[in-house]
């Protein structure tokens, strides 16, 4: 079909900043691609128009790293470090299967869309020996949902009895860990522009698995063509286990072991020394920024416009659901704007500084700017039509503002490749009623 979306404000995010704007502009989409987007009505037929009359629209959101599996575990360890957190909760998640992964990837990726987002960077790293094929059912959640998929296929082969944090029952070997990630992208990697699904290559930590596999890893991916993901500089408790271990900061080991590059993006992020920082710009290596998680955890703030002025690649994320009881992409625009002005004044970041992190700078983490994250002819349709025309923005007359600093807005149209996914705030893909039902079952059935 050949779509217009026509009377809306327009915010492109075409540009290294916010890009070309329209107070009263269309976007016509044909069939899966952005055919035009400009001032005033859509020109020529179509075969739908669609009046987004009090409506901003925008691209959608790329999530850059989440952990759709922890949506089965909110509430626990609400006082903890991270290292205090992991320790309390590795013992839960040894119990997931691949029903429990499944449930509470729907109920994330629901989530998710419900708050804008049209594509997610899952980083599953916990594979229970008897859980089933609990990577798949991620990936088979997203077919159902709708939204794109990144999936990064983790890993941890560094348990306790080797000074690791994981117990020793949810751990792999080196070869099983390779073999498993070698498998999941020969059987789920899409490199096709339109691609719904991308597989990465992703051990979790520096603190969870052998530097044989980070080198490992990093070959395999290489050599299939695919990114790399990892947690890194998370918390000051990784820095002082790094120095003590291998005598340097986890920017530095990284660096030692070939991870930094194009191809290569990090969770979190937050503790990088000025070196680190412009040795990550230099080598265009990429950084998954988690506001509301950070908060929850007391891990810090992200240096996100030191790390972007060095030419560093800088997305959001939400970071699984056990760090961040929200679970949507939405909230962490305002929450990434607002601590950049806590850490730097209040003159250093913009509300579109924020939504350029949620769309441009989260497309180019993931190695697909030229294919999503801004509204511009030629790029997949995937694109939100927000209401603004509630009471909940009445007087704001900046869109972007109304969008980013108020609350979220509710969703006229969510659309993923030209496919709706969001229509008049209601996820149209699947049952959400059933999904909480199951989500519901499997964190109880967990829990027990």
């Amino acid at each position: 079909m050949r779509i217009a979306i026509e009377n809306a404000a327009i915010a492109t995010v075409d540009g290294e900043e916010a890009g070309t704007e329209y107070a009263r502009g269309h976007v016509v989409i044909d069939d899966n691609v952005i055919e035009a987007v400009g001032d005033g009505a859509a020109p020529g037929a179509v075969d739908r128009r669609i009046d987004a009359s009090g409506c901003l629209v925008t691209p959608g959101f790329v999530n850059t790293h989440h952990h759709l599996y922890q949506w089965a575990t909110r509430g626990y360890a609400q006082q903890s470090t991270l290292f205090e957190w992991l320790t309390e909760l590795y013992p839960v998640w040894s119990g997931i299967d691949e029903e429990i992964t499944h449930a509470a990837a729907v109920a994330g990726l629901v989530r998710l869309a419900r708050t804008g987002a049209t594509t997610a960077a899952d980083h599953h790293y916990l594979i229970p020996r008897d859980g089933g094929d609990v990577f798949a059912a991620t990936v088979e959640a997203a077919r159902q949902v709708g939204v794109r998929l990144h999936g990064v296929r983790g890993s941890m082969d560094r348990g306790e009895s080797d000074g690791g944090l994981p117990p020793d029952d949810i751990v792999e070997t080196l070869d099983g860990a390779l073999r498993g990630t070698a498998e999941a992208i020969d059987r789920f990697h899409d490199p096709s522009p339109q691609a719904r699904v991308r597989i990465a290559v992703g051990p979790c930590s520096p603190f969870s698995v052998s530097l044989d596999l980070m080198r490992e890893a990093a070959k395999l991916a290489r050599d299939k063509g695919v990114r790399l993901h990892t947690h890194l500089a998370e918390t000051l408790d990784e820095e002082r286990q790094c120095l003590a271990e291998h005598g340097c900061t986890p920017a530095e080991l990284a660096d030692r072991l070939g991870w930094l590059g194009p191809d290569v993006w990090f969770a979190h992020g937050i503790h990088f020394a000025d070196d680190a920082v412009k040795r990550l710009g230099e080598t265009g290596t990429g950084v998954a920024h988690c506001p509301s998680s950070n908060l929850r955890l007391a891990a810090g703030i992200a240096r996100v416009q030191d790390l972007v002025h060095a030419g560093c690649p800088v997305g959001l994320g939400v970071d699984g659901s056990a760090s961040n009881e929200d679970g949507g992409l939405g909230i962490e625009l305002r929450q990434a704007v607002y601590l950049a002005r806590l850490k730097n004044g209040p003159h250093s970041a913009t509300a579109r500084d924020g939504l350029w992190l949620a769309t441009r700078g989260g497309a180019r983490c993931l190695g697909r700017e030229d294919e999503i994250g801004s509204l511009e002819p030629g790029k997949q349709a995937d694109l939100a039509v927000w209401r603004l025309d509630t009471l909940a923005h009445a007087g704001i007359a900046d869109p972007v503002a109304a969008l980013v600093l108020g609350p979220l807005p509710p969703l006229k149209l969510l659309l993923v490749g030209g496919t709706p996914v969001v229509e008049d705030d209601e996820i149209r893909t699947v049952d959400e009623t059933a999904a909480a039902t199951a989500l519901r079952a499997a964190s109880g059935r967990l829990r027990r």
